[in-house]
């Protein structure tokens, strides 16, 4: 049976399957059919809007600033040291001991010691060892007094003078602290600094047991100014010190250069130490209050003195008319000292932007200035540097004290980058109005050369012209054709100073060496540009007014210039502040602040006399 049912249902279940067949055929056929309908509809709803026809747009013509090649003036100096009567020669001791300071002096400084106008010079000396004493028993070592005529011709008035003293010197610093009208001078030293006063008729006396202000043997003085940091109205003293440094001390180390002749030393390998603050206590007495002003730092990781500090720029940098003071720091950090105005100072290097390079290290720094340099509200700071090291260019503008290093983007570090720079000072040399760049440049080493082909003892210093903002280069290296062989002449450069020496407007420059004669150098510049100069005045106890303000107002632009003599390394430039003004023959306004924050204001001046010379009393 079973049988007979398989065969009959056999043909049922084939025709189920056709069924089934045929229904899937006609799904596959309505499927395609609706896909057909749905997916144009599906497209023509999602499809994206149709693009707009592309339109040519007018593209906006582009400004190019066309800049010419930057071309310094025809401005030549002369060297007139042996003609107007300079026979100075420094005294190092060096005689092969190799010791420290034999390579870090001298200083120089233009003033005006016997008060007739024109600008005299004193150069700084230092001397031979103990051991060599007996070589120099019959011509001490001694400072330089120099008396100008008025034309630029000195006469070398140290006998007799009180300055004629033998001493292992290194700064200067000139001002009237007990405003008498009669500059006196300060002069740094390593051991105890000595203070001169000036008895008139070209004498002076050692006053500085009884003022207080020797500070101790054991302390390396060296670059340090004048200037009054309480507001009290008469002139305190900062002073740099370096490092703590001992002939002994200093023999023991082995330094050496490649190839095992006995080296200079590193400062590295010696202590850091503190400064000097000297309170004038206007009785002509002074009181040391470094420490409770703020002055003294530490390093955090060893509690030892950071400052080994070789210049300093006394300045208002955030104008609110008080002193501050910027220091500069061979390997270590420079410090900025941020006045509180009450006695006491805040270091702010690091917020500022001013204690290390652009890679965060510290660099070699010596001498330092700061100005306004590019006749804005931005004021500039101006560091000389180690071999390798460029000098620094560090821009603040707003008085924000927040600054940049600018040495790279201005033109200037490229070039000075092989350069050992010590002095270094901003002064308008062609009387354009504004203010260029001058760098003493001398080695430590007199075999330099033959362990680092790149570099020599003898270097020739630096004119840097500022180009303004019509160049791209806005610092520009004068060539030695059109500056003269006697300016770029090498020598062991150090302290440097400008004034004008023989009263025709421009300003002369005078390099300090080591273990040589200085370089007097005289402006001979025939451009014809106008200019102004100020010999400020007061009958107070800051009767020079170092410290001032004077701003003359152009018809495009303010002119600003502080009165403050300390610049450059070791050394100090004259008192009286030049303007130059190029072809400009009218002054808007004449604008003094005075050290005690009052305001003097001129708006009915006219300059109708090229080269007028005018004296602000």
């Amino acid at each position: 049976m079973n049988e007979n049912q398989n065969t009959e249902n056999e043909p049922d279940e084939e025709g189920d399957d056709a069924i089934v067949g045929t229904a899937f055929k006609w799904s596959l056929v309505v499927f395609a059919l609706m896909a057909m309908i749905i997916i144009p509809v599906i497209f023509v709803m999602t499809r994206p809007d149709k693009e707009p026809p592309l339109k040519e747009s007018k593209l906006a013509k582009v400004e190019v600033r066309e800049t010419s090649e930057a071309t310094a003036p025809n401005v030549t100096f002369t060297d007139t040291t042996d003609a107007a009567g300079i026979d100075f020669i420094h005294e190092s001791g060096a005689r092969g001991q190799k010791l420290l300071p034999e390579t870090m002096g001298g200083g120089c400084a233009f003033y005006d010691f016997d008060n007739d106008g024109d600008q005299d010079l004193l150069f700084i000396n230092s001397q031979t060892w103990s051991e060599y004493a007996g070589e120099s028993v019959e011509k001490p070592a001694l400072m330089g007094l120099y008396r100008n005529d008025g034309k630029g011709n000195f006469e070398n008035v140290t006998a007799g003078s009180g300055l004629d003293v033998s001493l292992y010197g290194m700064g200067v610093a000139c001002g009237d602290y007990d405003g008498d009208g009669l500059v006196d001078v300060y002069i740094t030293a390593v051991g105890k600094n000595h203070l001169f006063h000036n008895e008139g008729e070209g004498k002076f006396r050692d006053v500085t047991e009884s003022a207080g202000v020797s500070g101790t043997d054991e302390e390396w003085g060296t670059s340090t100014g004048w200037f009054d940091y309480d507001h009290d109205g008469d002139l305190d003293l900062f002073v740099c010190n370096y490092v703590k440094w001992s002939k002994e001390f200093d023999l023991a180390q082995d330094f050496r250069l490649t190839g095992g002749d006995r080296a200079y030393g590193r400062p590295q390998n010696f202590e850091g130490t503190f400064p000097y603050l000297f309170r004038n206590e206007g009785n002509g007495t002074f009181t040391e209050v470094a420490e409770q002003a703020g002055l003294h730092l530490r390093n955090p990781a060893s509690n030892v003195p950071m400052s080994k500090s070789l210049g300093v720029a006394l300045d208002d940098f955030d104008g609110d008319g008080w002193l501050d003071l910027l220091v500069a720091n061979d390997t270590v950090q420079n410090f900025l000292f941020h006045n509180k105005q009450d006695g006491t100072f805040e270091e702010i290097g690091t917020l500022a932007g001013v204690a290390f390079d652009m890679n965060g290290t510290a660099r070699g720094a010596m001498g330092i200035d700061a100005a306004h340099f590019r006749n804005n509200d931005s004021l500039g700071v101006a560091i000389g540097n180690f071999s390798n090291e460029m000098t620094a260019l560090y821009v603040a503008s707003d008085n924000a004290m927040q600054f940049v290093d600018e040495a790279i983007s201005s033109g200037l570090g490229p070039t000075t980058r092989l350069s050992l720079t010590f002095g270094v000072f901003f002064f308008d040399y062609d009387l354009d109005g504004r203010l260029d760049l001058f760098a003493s440049n001398g080695h430590l080493e007199k075999d330099i050369n033959r362990v680092q082909p790149s570099q020599f003892y003898e270097q020739p210093p630096q004119l840097f012209w500022n180009c303004g903002s019509q160049f791209d280069t806005e610092f520009l290296q004068v060539p030695k054709d059109v500056i003269g062989e006697d300016f770029t002449r090498p020598l062991v450069g150090r302290g440097s100073a400008y004034a004008d020496i023989d009263g025709d407007g421009d300003l002369d420059v005078v390099i300090a060496t080591t273990g040589q004669k200085p370089r007097l150098l005289r402006n001979d510049q025939e451009l014809k540009h106008n200019w102004i100069r100020f010999n400020l005045r007061r009958d107070n106890s800051n009767p020079y007014a170092i410290g001032a303000l004077v701003e003359v107002e152009l018809e495009s632009k303010v002119l600003r210039r502080r009165v403050t003599p300390t610049k450059s390394y070791l050394s100090q430039s004259e008192l009286p502040v030049t303007f130059g003004l190029g072809e400009n023959d009218k002054i808007k306004e004449i604008r003094i602040t005075w050290p005690d924050g009052t305001t003097s204001v001129d708006d009915q001046f006219e300059l109708q006399v090229t080269n007028q010379i005018q004296k602000a009393e």
